[in-house]
């Protein structure tokens, strides 16, 4: 942990971009810890293409609640807005 026991920034330039742009500390630290987040032409699948579980997994990694009662389309909403 760093100063005022925060957790290490892996991209601390990509951190500071998102804080610069509005995002709140956990969500920048979150993406900017996300192993190839500011890499572009990633090479996932379109979320259409995963499986209900491979989503419900997603949707639990970025923290979106309710995601056990979500449907594939609702699922797939919830982690383009979030």
């Amino acid at each position: 942990m760093g100063k005022d026991n925060i957790p290490s920034i892996k991209n601390e330039e990509q951190y500071e971009a998102l804080r610069d742009k509005g995002m709140s500390k956990e969500k920048a630290a979150r993406i900017a810890n996300t192993p190839d987040s500011g890499k572009k032409g990633g090479k996932s699948a379109a979320y259409e293409e995963w499986t209900v579980d491979e989503l419900k997994d997603q949707a639990q990694k970025v923290g979106i609640e309710g995601r056990s009662k979500m449907n594939k389309k609702e699922l797939i909403d919830s982690l383009r807005n979030h």
